[in-house]
């Protein structure tokens, strides 16, 4: 039995695994791959301590940090978590190929961009669509973009791309904008901001080596148009990699893992989360790291003050 399963390979795998390992915790990493979702970005501006980072790299990077603990981490690479157990003195995770028993787990699987599932779309990842603004606005500078979705997601990538883009469209497929009125009245202040496109049913990603443009259909008159854009930010939602813990810990109707802020810790006692599979606000690969250390120092204590209870009884 593991002290510990870390369950995801982003950045808060990687802080956690880390962390685990400092502390001497026998530690199982089980993921599919390395990176997150940030290791489609051509180029990443906010990484903390490195001022441009392509998401490969940033993947190649966080694997390396993470095998270099190789005497106290065991990984198990592309594997994917899909039920999760209690056992005696703690928990079973079962993978296609097997399963792993831990005294805790640490839950950092994030979550999936919500996809348009058009033509073109998965082709064009990482050339031209993307799905972080925060990520990847400053790659489309002097640029015409696309943004599609109207709720609070949409208009806050409108936000990150004023500064960088030249022409910004938000496409949304009902007939109103959904998110914050005031952010819709500050974005149509910038000249950048060219038209918000309703009643908009997206068709295709198109491009050559990269995005040329996206095709839509108006839904009332029918009519298909193409906007010329190098560009396309796909802003309709995410869904918290969550499923594999059924109803072990407590979410919210959105999936998400409720934890308490202060010790990433979930409703049942020797789970942690971290990052963007949890109710944080800000989907941040900063953050999730940050939270992820919470989450290992919490497990070490934890396991501890276990420890002492055992030996006092």
């Amino acid at each position: 039995m593991y002290d510990t399963i870390i369950i995801g390979g982003g950045p808060g795998g990687a802080a956690a695994a880390v962390y685990a390992a400092r502390k001497k915790l026998k530690t199982l990493l089980i993921t599919e791959s390395f990176g997150g979702q940030s290791s489609v970005s051509a180029e990443i501006f906010n990484w903390i301590g490195t001022k441009s980072i392509s998401g490969a790299d940033l993947a190649k990077n966080l694997e390396e940090h993470i095998r270099a603990y190789k005497d106290d981490i065991a990984i198990k690479m592309s594997e994917r978590a899909e039920k999760t157990a209690m056992v005696e003195d703690g928990f079973k995770v079962t993978t296609a190929t097997g399963s792993y028993e831990a005294k805790t787990l640490i839950v950092v699987t994030g979550s999936r961009r919500r996809k348009l599932g058009i033509p073109g779309e998965e082709k064009y990842n990482g050339k031209g669509v993307a799905y972080c603004s925060t990520c990847d606005a400053p790659v489309f500078a002097g640029q015409k973009v696309a943004v599609v979705g109207g709720g609070n997601a949409g208009l806050e990538a409108v936000q990150d791309l004023i500064p960088y883009a030249s022409e910004i469209y938000l496409l949304e497929y009902s007939d109103t904008i959904k998110g914050d009125p005031v952010t819709l009245e500050n974005i149509k202040k910038s000249k950048k901001f060219k038209e918000a496109i309703l009643n908009a049913q997206t068709l295709e990603v198109i491009g050559d080596k990269f995005v040329t443009g996206l095709k839509y259909k108006d839904r009332i008159s029918g009519e298909e148009k193409t906007l010329d854009v190098t560009g396309v930010f796909v802003e309709i939602g995410a869904v918290p990699n969550s499923e594999f813990l059924g109803n072990l810990v407590e979410k919210n109707k959105y999936g998400e893992v409720l934890i308490n802020h202060k010790t990433a810790a979930t409703s049942r006692e020797g789970i942690w989360a971290a990052g963007d599979v949890t109710d944080e606000m800000y989907k941040q690969n900063n953050i999730s790291a940050g939270d992820a250390v919470k989450a290992a120092l919490s497990a070490y204590q934890y396991l501890l003050n276990k420890e002492k209870a055992h030996r006092n009884e």
